[in-house]
Order: C-alpha cells, then structure tokens, then sequence
C-alpha cells in the first residue's frame, strides 16, 4: 500500500538562491524546508508527497521547489505555478516541467463569464491556452477556484476530458471576501456546509478525469479536530466519486501547531468511519499513486 500524502506546501527563507514572495503568513525569514516534512513523514509511515507551489508563480520563485524535487528525486511531485499576465503560459508551464518533477499547475481563477447563464465559450477564456497545453503535455490540472468560477469549470473539463484534473480542498470554493487567518496563523474560510457551488461540482463525478483532494478541513469546520461538522461531506464526496478519485492530504505545514501531523493521518477514519480496506488504501494513497504516476 503507498501513503501518500497529496497536497502540502514547503519553502525556504527568503535568498538570492530561493527568492520567494513575502506574506504575512510567510514573512521573510521563515521557513517549512523540506526536511521538516519528511521528519513527520518518516514518524507516520507516509511515503511520497506531493508538493504545491507557494511564494510566487514566477520561473525564478520555484527553485526551492525545483531544489526539493531534485534533491530527494522520486519522493516528490511537484505542481507550479502560472503568473496571472503570463503572455507566452505554454512555454512557462514547459520550462518548468522539463525536468520531470513538476507534473502539473494550480489554478485560481478560470478567466471565463462569472455569470452562470452568460455564453461559455471556452476558447475565449483567460486560461484556455493553459489547459490546451495541459492536454497537449499531459500535465495535471489541480483547481481551487473561486466560488464564482465555479460554474465554468464544467465547460473547461468537458471541452478537455483528456486533461487530469484534481479539485483541492474537498471541492470547496472560497466566496469573496470569507478569507481570513486563525489564531494558529492558518487560512479560515467562511463557507456553509454543505458549500453552495456543490450544485455547479458535484455532478463532475461523470467525468473519469476528475479527482478530489481530502483536505484542509480545519480551514472551514467551524469545530475543532476531528471537524464531525465536515462528516456529512465527506460521505457525499465519497459516494459522488467513490474512492478511486479520493486523495488524502494534510495541507502542511499549516497544520503542524494544530492538529498535529499525526491526527491528519488518521482523519479519514474519524470522517469516514465505515470505510472498507480497499478505500482507505485508495484514498491514503494507491488513488493518487495511479493518477499522478507516482513511480
């Protein structure tokens, strides 16, 4: 069985050698290396992660990711970024992804109507030539989109059923102006449960491209670890998109101080308790080993 862990962020200080933007969750002198995670990871038997862009989407501003990749090969995926104004989007996301690490971009915003019953055409979308290119590569496409992007995300995936597309987050868009941080420095999102655009997503379990992350559950329970509030969703997730399109992640470091690395292992147990032994290992890890072709 592999474990892993399918979405999670780590980054340097702030150098000539691994220059980053600066955040006020991600101030200049922190770090979250990559040798911190791997500490947690050896401690709770997971195997591989899969590692998300953070501190800028700019070529440069992914060398502690490249770094990473290439310094522990084969124990990483990786996902870049692609910056908002990019004029040429192809050949940045194919610079980035020459070395093999980097399998994929996350995206925000789709670039299309926000009005749901305004004319979707997709070629005229802002991120149109990033899923051209997606399909054209093979690269994965991992979304969190805003909530009012959400109902153009059907016309993307359906336009390009080719292209592997994992929604994070547990398929939950984040409405304007719900964003804030927490007493522990993490994000919090102001969303009712189950989310509104379930109605725009939920139905893309008939594309056998789509996948779902299970993650970042303390950012929108509004309970404290094991968030039994987010229980029902879980379920629903589950039974839209059973198992083999499920992924586990714990979203570090965010989650170090609170709940702990160890207590988002075993999440999907207090969640999901009647899961079968196949599930588990599906969404613990054989799902995102089949669809990000972990070696």
């Amino acid at each position: 069985m592999a474990r892993i862990d399918a979405h999670l962020h780590v980054f340097a200080k702030v150098s000539s050698e691994f220059p980053r933007e600066t955040t006020q969750s991600c101030p200049a002198d922190r770090e979250e290396p990559v040798e911190k995670l791997m500490e947690s990871m050896a401690e709770h038997d997971i195997d591989q992660a899969v590692l998300v862009q953070i501190g800028g989407a700019e070529f440069e501003q992914h060398a502690y990711l490249k770094h990473c990749l290439k310094t522990y090969e084969g124990k990483f995926r990786g996902i870049g970024l692609v910056p908002a104004e990019c004029d040429q989007p192809g050949e940045h996301m194919d610079r980035l992804a020459e070395d093999g690490g980097i399998i994929g971009f996350r995206l925000g915003a789709m670039g299309g109507p926000t009005d749901p019953l305004a004319p979707m055409d997709v070629k005229t979308f802002d991120t149109y030539p990033i899923w051209k290119r997606a399909a054209e590569k093979d690269y994965v496409l991992w979304l969190y989109p805003r909530a009012v992007d959400a109902p153009a995300c059907a016309f993307l995936i359906d336009a390009f059923p080719q292209v592997r597309v994992v929604f994070n987050h547990l398929m939950i868009c984040p409405g304007e102006g719900r964003f804030a941080w927490d007493a522990f420095g993490r994000p919090k999102i102001d969303t009712p449960m189950p989310p509104i655009t379930r109605h725009s997503l939920t139905n893309l379990f008939q594309y056998e491209n789509v996948c779902v992350l299970l993650s970042g559950q303390y950012a929108f329970s509004k309970e404290e670890y094991p968030y039994t509030d987010l229980a029902a969703w879980h379920q629903t997730l589950r039974g839209k998109f059973g198992s083999d399109r499920l992924m586990w992640a714990t979203d570090f470091p965010w989650i170090l101080e609170e709940p702990g690395y160890g207590n988002l292992v075993n999440l999907m147990d207090e969640l999901i308790p009647d899961l079968s032994d196949k599930e588990r290992q599906d969404i613990m890890g054989d799902t995102a080993k089949r669809v990000l072709r972990f070696r």
